[in-house]
């Protein structure tokens, strides 16, 4: 008998054209290291008397589909969820190399259709209406470089065999800690420890009555994008601005040899005035939780840019 496992598990994506519809081919395969996407059917517990101290049957409630993915950040399939989480890229080719730029603020957000497989049960359930809800990472010294992407679904279908047909495979071109810097104001900041990222499209479920218990889809409401940076205390720069209350342009981007890069750009940036604490004879170390907003010059909150060598997202 076999038995299901990790290693074995596969996981192929597709946008659809139409909410909840998966399409029937053009699916491409994705690198992940987990995740958590499934549905959910609670039971719940029956509040009847008068039958005895045993209770009733239980009865179901509604069916939820969400979950999170750990995926890697790399050159060719981050740009699958960059476009889920921002929308649709503008897109430049020079010489075979194309730039794909993707900016916040969009109202309408595309939807997506996930499969994953478990071969040896079988076991394929397909997520339709699938958006992205969030996407983190961690900026550090060292480690494997992976984001988070929180997923709101519509419904999930188990079937015994793949609905995704044979996916597409990208080259998996991966970031590295070590491709990794964090510029200011378009000057390198120093004695930074680690950074964290995370843009919320803040999506509003309609959660409205259904035959079929799912959702009619999720609307993205006002965005957010927050984060912290740890930094070893060694000059007044950050707490500088931290105390005029004014705004920075911060970017975090990762560059490889070969010419693949992704940069995230936050335009508008401000620092809360952070607690200095002295905790022994160490260093001295301080954590700016910082929050991005409009930016009345680039008319944005963000932009992202991503150069690889894939034509279209």
């Amino acid at each position: 008998m076999a038995r299901a496992q990790g290693a074995r598990s596969q996981l192929a994506v597709a946008f659809e054209t139409v909410y909840g519809t998966p399409p029937a081919s053009g699916y491409t395969r994705m690198p992940f290291a987990a995740s958590t996407l499934s549905a959910e059917q609670p039971l719940l517990s029956s509040e009847l008397l008068g039958y005895g101290r045993d209770p009733l049957a239980p009865i179901k409630d509604a069916i939820t589909s969400d979950g999170d993915l750990t995926i890697p950040i790399d050159a060719e399939a981050f740009g699958f969820w960059l476009k889920a989480a921002f929308g649709s890229p503008t897109s430049v080719e020079d010489d075979g190399v194309f730039t794909h730029t993707f900016e916040s603020g969009n109202w309408t957000l595309p939807s997506m259709a996930i499969e994953t497989g478990m071969p040896e049960v079988p076991r394929f359930a397909m997520y339709s209406g699938v958006m992205v809800n969030q996407l983190s990472w961690t900026m550090q010294r060292s480690g494997l470089l992976t984001a988070s992407a929180q997923l709101v679904a519509q419904g999930e279908t188990v079937a015994a065999a793949s609905q995704a047909g044979t996916p597409a495979d990208l080259d998996l071109i991966r970031f590295g800690h070590f491709n990794g810097s964090i510029e200011r104001n378009d000057v390198a900041l120093s004695n930074v420890i680690s950074a964290q990222i995370t843009y919320a499209n803040n999506l509003d479920r309609i959660e409205t009555i259904r035959n079929d218990g799912l959702i009619d889809g999720a609307d993205p409401t006002i965005a957010a994008l927050t984060g912290q940076i740890e930094v070893r205390f060694a000059d007044m720069v950050l707490m500088n601005q931290a105390i005029a209350g004014g705004p920075c342009e911060l970017e975090f981007a990762y560059t490889l040899a070969s010419g693949e890069s992704l940069t995230f750009t936050a335009h508008a940036v401000y620092l809360p005035r952070p607690r200095v604490e002295i905790s022994g004879p160490q260093g001295v170390q301080a954590t700016f939780d910082w929050q991005a907003a409009l930016d009345p010059i680039t008319g944005r909150m963000a932009t992202v840019t991503l150069v690889n060598s894939i034509e279209e997202y």
